[in-house]
C-alpha cells in the first residue's frame, strides 16, 4: 500500500459509436433513454428516475398551500392584470407601492396567470418546475467532471434537502435565484473547460437576473465562480483576469439596465419602492436588502437585529446553520461536505492548475463556505429558509467528494476518511431527528445503526472486499445518510404552507418560527424569544416587555395568527360579507380598500380580485402614502374603504378600530421607519365611523364622521 494518497485518474473521452442508419426515430429515443454511451448504462434511467421522483415530490398537492405568502401572490395578481404592475412588481394594479425586492421572480408567475388564470397552482407549478431544472442542471454540471454517479448523488442530496422542498413547493423569489445561481456555476464549468469567454459571460448575466430576483444574495457566489476561473482557467493569467473583468461588466449590465429605469423614471410617474425609505431602489438594493442585513442596520425593518448575538433573528456564529432553526433544514448532510471537501482538497493537492476536479471543488466548496459564513455571521433579517441557497452546493460537494474517494478506497486513509463522513453523518441525523421526539421515533434509532454498519462496511472495502460487497455497503451507507432528510421532505411536501416565514419539516424543539402558515415553533422565536410575549409553546421571551394585554400583541395574538385584519405575517381571513362589501361600486374607486401592511392588504386582494392599496409596505414602515397624499386620496373619492386591525404601521401598531398598543419608542423591535401607518390609522378612526362586517372593522371613507 502506498504511502501517499492516489490521484484517480480522469476518464478519456471516448467516441460514442455512430447511430444504426436505420430507423432514425428509434435511435432518437434510444438515445434519449440510453444517456451518452460514455456513461453506464445505469445512467440515464437513474437520471429519469431522479428527475421523476423530484417532480412528484414538488408537484403532489401543491394546491394544498392556497395563496401560499400572500404578499407575493398579491403582486402576482397585480402584474397579471396591469402591465405597468407587472414591471414594477407592484403590490396593487393601481401601482401605490411595489414588494420589497426587485420582480424577477415575479415575471415568471405573473406570466403563468396570465396564460391559465390566478389559482394555486398557475402560481407554485412554475416554481415546482424550477425545483425539476435546478436538480436536472446540477446533475448536469457535476456529471461533467465527476461522472454520472457523483451527479446522481449530488442531485438526490439537493432534491431531498427539507428547505428544498419547501421553497420549491412556496412563491418567495428563493426558487428562482437558485436556479439562476446553479445555472451561472454550468456556464463557470463551461468557461473552465476550455477558456471561453462566452461562457464566462453567461455566467455573469444569470447572476445579474439573480440581482432582479433577490438583490445583493445573488452576489454571494461570484466569489467562487470567480477564484474557480481564476485558478483553472486555460488562458495565461492576464487573459483570465481580462475575461473576469467582462464577466463582472456583464453582471452590472444584466441588473443595471433595471436598476436605471426605475431610478430615471420621476417618481410621481411610478409606484413607490417599497422596503426603501427614500423611494429608490439602489437604497433598497444597498440598504434593507443589502448591506444591512449584513450589519443588521436595516430602517423600517421588524426585529431588534443589530448587536453581536445577532438580535431578535437568532445567534450568530460558525454553529448558526446546525442550531435549532436551521439545522433541520439544510445541515443533515453538511458535516459530511465539509469532511470530502477538505479530503478532496488533499487529494488534488499536487494536481496541475487546471485540474477540473480540484476546480469543481473550488467552485462549489467556496458557494457553500462564502454562502455559509455570510448567513451564519450576518445580524440582521435572517430566515431559516434562506439556507436553501446552500442546497446545491452540499450536493454537489457530497457527490464529487464521496466519488474522488471510493474511487481510491484501496488506500486506507480515504477509506477512514470516507467511513467518519458516513458515521458523522448518521449521528448527526440521529441529533436532528432527536429534536423532533415524536416525528417516526423509530427512524433514529435505524438511521444511526444502519450508518454505522454502513461506515464499518465502507471501511471494509480497503481490505480489498468484492466489488458486489462494496456497491452492497455503499448502497446502504447512501440510504442511511439520505433517510433523515427524505423523511423529513415528504413531511414537508405533505403540509400546506402559508405565511411569510415558512419552515420545512416537522415541528422542532428550541425552534423559532416556521412550520405550515408560519406557526412558531416550541422554543424561540420572534424577535427574542418564543413567540410574541410568550405565546408559542413552550416558549419564553417574545417582544422586549411584551404589551400592555400581556399577550405580546394588541389584541391578543400575533398579527395574521388567524385575526380578520390579518398581519405582518399571514394574509387576512376575508368572510364572504366582507368580499361582498368591497365589490359593490368597486369600479368606482382607483382602490377599494385601504389597509396598514401588505399581507393585510393581499388578503382582500386577492378575494375581491380588485386594488387594495397596503398602507406603508411589507411593514407597515414605509412613508407610502403620506398622510397629506392619504388624505388627498379620500377627497377626491380614489378610495373606498379602510380596514382596521392591520400591520405594524411604523412606530406603534395601526390598528384603527381595533386594540390600539404602542410601543415606547416605537413598534416591537421595529428599527425606525416611517410612522405614517399609524398617522392615517389615527386620522380615520377620529374622522369615520367604524362598522363591524363579520369580524372585521371597515371605515367608509366616502361618509366622514357626524360628530365632527
Amino acid at each position: 500500500m502506498t504511502s501517499t494518497l492516489p490521484v484517480p485518474p480522469m476518464a478519456a473521452p471516448v467516441e460514442p459509436p455512430p447511430p444504426p442508419p436505420t430507423d432514425r426515430h428509434r435511435s432518437r429515443w434510444s438515445a434519449l433513454l440510453r444517456g451518452p454511451a460514455t456513461d453506464p448504462a445505469w445512467a440515464r434511467p437513474g437520471l429519469l428516475a431522479l428527475l421523476a421522483v423530484t417532480a412528484v415530490l414538488y408537484l403532489w398537492g401543491l394546491g394544498a398551500s392556497g395563496w401560499a405568502n400572500a404578499f407575493y401572490s398579491a403582486a402576482v395578481q397585480a402584474g397579471s392584470v396591469s402591465w405597468k404592475a407587472f414591471f414594477y412588481g407592484s403590490s396593487d394594479a393601481a401601482n401605490s407601492i411595489t414588494v420589497d425586492k426587485t420582480p424577477a421572480s415575479l415575471w415568471v408567475m405573473a406570466l403563468s396567470v396570465r396564460v391559465f388564470g390566478l389559482n394555486a397552482w398557475s402560481l407554485l407549478v412554475p416554481q415546482a418546475l424550477m425545483g425539476v431544472a435546478t436538480v436536472g442542471l446540477l446533475f448536469a454540471t457535476v456529471r461533467r467532471w465527476f461522472g454520472p454517479a457523483a451527479g446522481l448523488i449530488a442531485g438526490a442530496v439537493a432534491a431531498l434537502t427539507p428547505v428544498a422542498v419547501l421553497m420549491f413547493r412556496f412563491n418567495n423569489p428563493d426558487a428562482l435565484l437558485v436556479l439562476l445561481m446553479v445555472g451561472g456555476a454550468y456556464a463557470s464549468v463551461r468557461a473552465i473547460e476550455r477558456g471561453a469567454t462566452r461562457w464566462l459571460v453567461l455566467a455573469g448575466v444569470l447572476v445579474g437576473f439573480g440581482f432582479l430576483t433577490k438583490m445583493l444574495q445573488a452576489l454571494l457566489v461570484v466569489p467562487a465562480y470567480a477564484l474557480a476561473y481564476l485558478i483553472a482557467g486555460p488562458p495565461r493569467l492576464g487573459r483570465r483576469i481580462w475575461q473576469l473583468l467582462l464577466a463582472g461588466l456583464a453582471v452590472v449590465v444584466s441588473a443595471g439596465w433595471y436598476i436605471a429605469i426605475v431610478e430615471l423614471v420621476p417618481a410621481s410617474m411610478r409606484p413607490y419602492i417599497g422596503g426603501s425609505q427614500d423611494n429608490s431602489l439602489l437604497e433598497l438594493a444597498l440598504g434593507y436588502n443589502g448591506l444591512g442585513r449584513l450589519s443588521g442596520n436595516e430602517t423600517g425593518s421588524v426585529g431588534d437585529g443589530g448587536g453581536p448575538g445577532g438580535g431578535g433573528w437568532g445567534q450568530t456564529g460558525l454553529l448558526r446553520m446546525f442550531d435549532a432553526s436551521q439545522g433541520g433544514q439544510i445541515s443533515w448532510l453538511l458535516p459530511a461536505a465539509l469532511i470530502v471537501l477538505v479530503a478532496g482538497l488533499v487529494l488534488t493537492a499536487r494536481s496541475a492548475r487546471t485540474d477540473r476536479r480540484r476546480a469543481g471543488l473550488i467552485l462549489w466548496g467556496g458557494w457553500l463556505l462564502g454562502t455559509g459564513l455570510v448567513f451564519s455571521f450576518m445580524q440582521g433579517i435572517f430566515h431559516a429558509y434562506y439556507t436553501v441557497a446552500l442546497a446545491p452546493a452540499v450536493g454537489a460537494v457530497v457527490g464529487m467528494g464521496a466519488v474522488l474517494l471510493w474511487r481510491v478506497r484501496r488506500h486506507w486513509l480515504a477509506a477512514v476518511t470516507l467511513s467518519a463522513a458516513i458515521a458523522v453523518t448518521a449521528w448527526w441525523s440521529s441529533v436532528l431527528l432527536g429534536r423532533s421526539a415524536d416525528f417516526l421515533p423509530w427512524l433514529r434509532p435505524v438511521v444511526l445503526v444502519g450508518g454505522l454498519v454502513a461506515a464499518v462496511a465502507v471501511l471494509g472495502a480497503s481490505l480489498r472486499l468484492s466489488a458486489r460487497a462494496a456497491a452492497i455497503s455503499a448502497g446502504v451507507a447512501l440510504a442511511a445518510v439520505l433517510a433523515g432528510p427524505a423523511a423529513y421532505a415528504v413531511q414537508t411536501a405533505g403540509q400546506a404552507h402559508t405565511g411569510s416565514i415558512p419552515s420545512a419539516g416537522p415541528v422542532v424543539a428550541g425552534g423559532g418560527f416556521g412550520g405550515p402558515g408560519g406557526a412558531r415553533r416550541a422554543g424561540r422565536g420572534f424577535p427574542g424569544g418564543a413567540g410574541p410575549g410568550g405565546n408559542a409553546p413552550g416558549g419564553t421571551g417574545g417582544f422586549p416587555g411584551g404589551m400592555p394585554n400581556g399577550t405580546g400583541m394588541p389584541g391578543g395574538g400575533f398579527p395574521g395568527g388567524g385575526r380578520p385584519g390579518g398581519g405582518l405575517l399571514d394574509a387576512a381571513t376575508v368572510s364572504s360579507e366582507m368580499t361582498a362589501l368591497l365589490e359593490t361600486g368597486a369600479d368606482s374607486y382607483t382602490w377599494v380598500a385601504a389597509a396598514v401592511g401588505s399581507q393585510s392588504a393581499s388578503g382582500y386582494q386577492l378575494a375581491t380580485g380588485r386594488p387594495v392599496m397596503p398602507v406603508g409596505g411589507f411593514n407597515g414602515s414605509d412613508p407610502s402614502p403620506t398622510l397629506a397624499r392619504f388624505q388627498q386620496y379620500v377627497r377626491e373619492g380614489k378610495i373606498h374603504y379602510f380596514i382596521g386591525g392591520g400591520g405594524f404601521g411604523g412606530r406603534g401598531f395601526a390598528t384603527a378600530g381595533g386594540t390600539t398598543a404602542g410601543a415606547p419608542g416605537g413598534g416591537p423591535g421595529q428599527s425606525g421607519g416611517s410612522r405614517a401607518g399609524s398617522a392615517i390609522a389615527a386620522w380615520v378612526a377620529a374622522n369615520f365611523d367604524a362598522r363591524t362586517v363579520g369580524n372585521t372593522t371597515v371605515y367608509d371613507l366616502t361618509a366622514p364622521t357626524t360628530a365632527q
